[in-house]
């Protein structure tokens, strides 16, 4: 595949009318897995490949060191978060959030929050059942996720209209293309990632000297564990990346699920029958239908050697998770959706230093929303396929999902 090829297949990925079904598009990558752009940017679309710049550590989080970072210093901000970091600082920040988040210091926090999570969806669920027609992002595949982050933070859910607004935009940055996208979208997600993180500084004021709540937010403003204590431009950055990705990832991966599921019914009815098999059904739903598609901003640390290709030193690289995903060097019938699948070693939350920081609870989250939904949900249908599509080709999901009962 050319150089012009490549760039117009990755274009057309992330053009909007591609939205519904990119993974045809993704097959054309991979018949060249390490492919440059026009633009000297390098996309990576096989499995073998993606897996091993994961845990590359001559790639970089860090856009500062790319040769030409283009939009992505006004995207990417000036205080990114530990995502945006590279060793040893990400470590550090990423260690001192994991304190109250998970292993090793609350091993048992996410399984704790089973009965939460299951009260906050029987809540939900009791509002849906008498209804003829639903909206299961709007109705339910949203707020569950929104209510438990708020929770874990300390964000006042009743503020969540405020800072839904904002993360739209903020989202809308993540493939923010300055030759097809109007400049005032850019211009807007920019003045939303400033309100957001001037909101999350005023909340973190508010916490300071007082005893520490159970919630993040109070927490690192008052800790003083074996690494010191954040910033305050440290925790802002953190909750900012906590409060998108705690939820905007998990809207899509229940979405995702749902639509999936309703069209294979055989696995839905299976799923009825059995409830234990949703943890190996999750698992495939991250594999098949991922809710995070593309990595967009990694750097070259030096010149590498991918698949017989060199990426100078600089470069930027994009990785294409969901392609890897369905590539069919590494899984058998990729395209079939199957919860029977056996070594599911998916890339639906990345991998290396950077794995997903909330993949325990979003997983735990999902396997709930799924399993309870169904089980409550008489002959649902969906009203139309494919349903239409949020705009980021990166967190690739539904923006409603209509479905009528009988």
């Amino acid at each position: 595949m050319t150089v012009t090829q490549a760039s117009s297949v990755f274009q057309r990925i992330l053009d909007h009318s591609s939205r519904a079904d990119p993974y045809p598009l993704y097959a054309e990558l991979r018949k060249t897995p390490v492919a440059r752009q026009e633009d000297g940017g390098y996309i990576v679309s096989t499995y073998r490949e993606i897996t091993a710049l994961l845990h590359d550590p001559h790639v970089s989080s860090n856009t500062d060191n790319l040769h030409d970072p283009g939009p992505s210093v006004a995207i990417r901000g000036d205080s990114p978060a530990f995502i945006g970091l590279d060793p040893p600082e990400h470590d550090r920040l990423r260690r001192m959030a994991m304190r109250y988040f998970g292993p090793p210091h609350t091993p048992t926090l996410v399984d704790d929050m089973r009965p939460d999570l299951r009260a906050i969806v029987t809540n939900l669920i009791d509002n849906l059942v008498s209804k003829d027609e639903i909206d299961i992002v709007d109705d339910f595949a949203y707020p569950f996720p929104v209510t438990v982050i708020c929770h874990l933070l300390g964000v006042p859910r009743e503020d969540e209209p405020r800072f839904h607004g904002w993360v739209e935009a903020i989202v809308g940055l993540l493939d923010f293309n300055p030759a097809t996208d109007p400049e005032e979208r850019m211009r807007e997600g920019v003045r939303a990632r400033e309100d957001l993180r001037a909101y999350l500084a005023e909340l973190l004021e508010s916490r300071r000297g007082r005893p520490p709540g159970n919630d993040l937010l109070s927490r690192l403003a008052n800790d003083d564990g074996p690494d010191g204590r954040m910033t305050d431009e440290e925790i802002v950055s953190t909750a900012n990346l906590l409060l998108i990705a705690g939820h905007e990832t998990t809207v899509n991966l229940i979405t995702n699920g749902a639509l999936t599921l309703l069209r294979h019914p055989d696995v839905l009815e299976r799923l009825r029958r059995d409830p234990g098999m949703i943890v190996r059904t999750v698992e495939e739903l991250l594999r098949y239908e991922p809710p995070v598609q593309l990595v967009l901003w990694r750097a070259a640390y030096s010149d590498l050697t991918v698949a017989d290709t060199v990426i100078p030193k600089g470069s930027r690289i994009t990785l294409v998770l969901a392609s890897g995903n369905r590539d069919p060097a590494y899984f058998r019938d990729p395209d079939r959706f199957d919860p029977d699948r056996r070594d599911n070693q998916h890339l639906g939350f990345g991998g290396g230093v950077h794995l997903c920081f909330g993949a325990p609870l979003a997983r735990l989250e999902t396997q709930i929303a799924l399993n309870e939904l169904f089980r409550n949900l008489e002959g649902p249908r969906l009203v139309a396929d494919p349903p239409p599509y949020r705009q980021s080709a990166v967190l690739r999901g539904p923006r409603h999902l209509l479905v009528r009962q009988e």
